[in-house]
């Protein structure tokens, strides 16, 4: 296993159930990846992800087999608002994505105008429409029901997902239940309409104490495991029986199959030597860069109550920050700190701004432009700010096709090699949770180790 992040760990995990010997390397100092669980203000906050998709089993499964289940928790309101020109403004009831399946939702919330509107009816009536094999996000649902949709609803949800431009995601790949209604009917709006889950518990679920605690967990189970952290792996080359994994510092390691859950550019380096044309495909995956920074307030410096889980901020608006959650309202037992914490993100593609500010200054920034959407009185007392360069891989148009010339590439070059996690298949823990199962599948296989085709 290359890389210690949630997709390495669940991996090296599934291979020491089915009773595999599994040698673990990760460059940092410690173990997570994206997923850390900081302290501030007493209390533990998350400065990556703070929850996972409930609605797909595979990260829900992997808690209860961890023995976590019972420490599963849901937000507390899934409510969120759109900070459109000068106020915030409720994200409408009834969407997939940010694609409104109801027109009279749309229109209470205020965050199209009368024209807007007016064209995301239109999708109703308008001819079937064609965008190509693999279009973008945008070309879809703009052709449906117009650019103010894609501007307000859509860029913030699926863009702020992936830190990316609905404008050069793939559909396919970032959006499959919009994809899904797009094919359903010819009306978007209906296609998604007759599709739309309802009701049947939460969205998202996280772990009392933090998410960390899943991470310690699979490093507990993976005990058995040799576990190697502050070791870069400098390539793969082809050793006696299998492949040699070439570190620094030494020794290196010989082993019958390597799984690469680093960063696709991380991989590209790796493999250089080994599979050229695998390595060219990875290192044409492009990465964003995102800061988070998690802001304590005294109670006193809110002119009004918090409502709601948080807002979003469409790239149209030109602010530094891109999302911010309200923490101790989504997590109430975070008031336990006394303090009212606020988490910010900024930065994402094509917009480094905020990677170019040292902290202060990028508090300073956004405390601002937070007291403008919120009537902040006073400043924050703590900050805790995390940088993650490179952090957010770019599902482009093509995506998909990219990652399966990976896979063919080294079935051919370097059999028993294998790539995984949020560069390929799937951002967010569940998805690499999932990702981490089907590549201990394949190495646990009767036969050669196969191409994950």
């Amino acid at each position: 296993m290359v890389g210690g992040g949630i997709t390495g760990l669940a991996t090296a995990y599934f291979l020491r159930q089915s009773g595999l010997d599994v040698t673990l390397i990760e460059a940092g100092d410690s173990l997570g990846g994206k997923i850390q669980t900081l302290e501030l203000a007493g209390v533990p906050v998350e400065a990556g992800p703070d929850t996972f998709l409930a609605r797909v089993p595979w990260a829900v499964d992997l808690c209860r087999q961890l023995g976590l289940g019972d420490d599963l928790v849901a937000p507390a309101t899934g409510k969120a608002w759109l900070w459109i020109g000068d106020r915030l403004r409720p994200l409408p009831e009834r969407h997939v994505l940010g694609v409104p399946t109801a027109l009279r939702p749309l229109v209470r919330s205020a965050v199209l105008s009368p024209a807007g509107v007016a064209r995301a009816a239109l999708d109703l009536v308008l001819p079937p429409t064609s965008a190509g094999p693999d279009p973008s996000v945008a070309a879809v649902v703009g052709r449906r029901m117009g650019r103010q949709v894609v501007d307000r609803l859509v860029d913030p949800l699926v863009g702020g997902i992936n830190a990316g431009r609905a404008d050069m995601l793939s559909l396919a790949a970032t959006a499959r239940p919009i994809a899904d209604g797009a094919a359903r009917s010819r009306s978007l709006v209906l296609g998604l309409r007759r599709a739309a889950p309802g009701p049947g518990g939460p969205v998202f679920l996280g772990l009392v104490g933090g998410l960390h605690r899943l991470v310690d967990r699979l490093a507990e189970e993976a005990g058995a495991a040799d576990v190697r952290t502050a070791t870069t792996v400098t390539a793969i080359a082809t050793g006696a029986g299998g492949y040699k994994v070439e570190c620094a510092p030494g020794p290196h390691v010989e082993v019958e199959t390597v799984v690469l859950t680093v960063p696709s550019f991380a991989a590209a380096g790796m493999l250089a030597a080994l599979s050229p044309l695998s390595a060219g495909h990875l290192g044409a995956i492009r990465h964003a860069s995102v800061v988070t920074a998690t802001l304590a307030y005294a109670p006193s410096a809110l002119a009004r109550p918090l409502e709601g889980a948080g807002m979003l901020v469409p790239r149209v608006e030109g602010r530094l920050i891109t999302a911010c959650t309200w923490s101790t309202t989504k997590w109430p037992a975070l008031a336990a700190s006394g303090m009212v914490l606020l988490r910010a993100s900024a930065g994402r593609d094509g917009d480094s701004r905020a990677m170019d500010l040292d902290d202060t200054e990028l508090v300073r920034r956004v405390h601002g432009e937070l007291a403008e959407a919120l009537g902040l009185r006073e400043p924050p007392q703590a900050s805790l700010v995390s940088r993650w360069a490179r952090g957010f891989p770019q599902y482009d148009v093509g995506h998909q096709a990219r990652v399966d010339a990976i896979e063919a590439a080294l079935a051919a070059d370097a059999p028993g090699v294998l790539v995984a996690g949020a560069s390929y298949r799937g951002l967010g823990i569940a998805a690499c949770v999932e990702q981490a199962r089907r590549a201990a599948g394949l190495v646990t296989a009767p036969g050669p180790v196969a191409a994950p085709g």
